[in-house]
């Protein structure tokens, strides 16, 4: 396959595995078979919000998911065997320093699903530990070396940029000043840095920008060098209904940003009412339906004026 993805893209994502045993359901690993159902049913409650989406009228063909084998498979082979993008992570859940989560039998893994999209999460801070920059790069490389020949699955790689106790320093500890001061130049850094260490995803997951010359900075940096199709998604970061509106609405005027994963902001909510016994089924998975479908109308109307404003210039 050739390198990029360009088209439209809605990921729902909920391959949270650390987050749901400890937070959302309070519990220690390692989980029993009960307790693993147990998470696994909720995450159907997500898919079915999902499904609902699409038959309420999200483009089927612009709408993904992304869950994860663990507590996802029965739902990874529906969605498949639907026609619907699938994403599945490779990464273990939960840590700092990326590694596989299936170690040296990653590649079967990702063959026995055949995802559209292989996605992993890296915490990487171009001025961070080097020799752990450099691990990760290791690790991420063979991973993209291996989709590229294995030519199934493309590779969708999640970079969060957390902040440096130095660099949180320079801006008196505020991690509001860091995210709109400091964080938009590391994340182009940490994309050179990477492609440089021979990292190359189809489409960049990442974290949202208050400013549309950050995001064209972003997408910049990740269609340097002929890499003309890689495409870019805002990812949700469980922020709140607005603080994620106004991302999208952002991101959705610069071309090269295809859409977005928005996750929690859309079933965290709804998924501890439904437990607590304050929502049906039925009105949790409705709920999730309309937080997804309302960020689709988001991203899909800012796109539409954008263009609309290029097109009478």
């Amino acid at each position: 396959m050739a390198r990029g993805y360009d088209r439209a893209l809605y990921i729902l994502p909920f391959d949270h595995r650390a987050s749901f045993e400890t937070k959302l359901f309070g519990w220690t690993p390692p989980l029993d078979v009960r307790q693993t159902a147990e998470i696994a049913a909720a995450k159907q409650v997500i898919y079915e919000g999902f499904k609902a989406a699409v038959a309420g009228g999200v483009s089927r063909e612009r709408a993904g998911i992304l869950v994860d084998e663990q507590f996802g498979a029965a739902i990874l082979r529906d969605a498949s065997a639907a026609g619907f993008v699938t994403a599945a992570p490779a990464e273990k859940s939960g840590q700092d320093v990326f590694d596989f989560e299936y170690g040296e039998d990653f590649a079967r893994h990702v063959e026995a699903f055949g995802p559209t999209f292989c996605k992993v999460l890296v915490r990487y801070n171009p001025e961070g530990d080097q020799a752990v920059n450099r691990v990760q790069g290791a690790r991420l490389k063979r991973l993209s070396d291996y989709l590229a020949d294995a030519g199934a699955s493309r590779f969708m790689l999640e970079l969060l940029v957390p902040p440096e106790a130095a660099q949180l320093e320079r801006v008196k500890g505020d991690k509001s000043a860091y995210d709109s001061e400091l964080r938009p130049g590391l994340m182009v850094r940490a994309i050179q840095q990477l492609q440089a260490r021979g990292v190359e995803p189809d489409i960049w997951k990442v974290e949202g920008l208050d400013r549309r010359r950050d995001c064209e900075s972003i997408v910049a940096a990740a269609r340097s060098g002929g890499r003309d199709q890689v495409g870019c998604i805002v990812l949700g970061r469980g922020e709140n209904d607005q603080k994620v509106r106004e991302w999208l609405e952002v991101a959705a005027g610069v071309a090269g940003f295809i859409g977005f994963a928005v996750g929690r902001t859309d079933f965290w909510d709804p998924l501890v009412a439904w437990r607590a016994h304050q929502a049906t089924r039925e009105q949790t998975v409705a709920e999730i339906a309309r937080r997804y479908r309302a960020f689709v109308d988001v991203f899909e109307h800012a796109r539409g004026a954008a263009a609309a404003q290029r097109a009478a210039s």
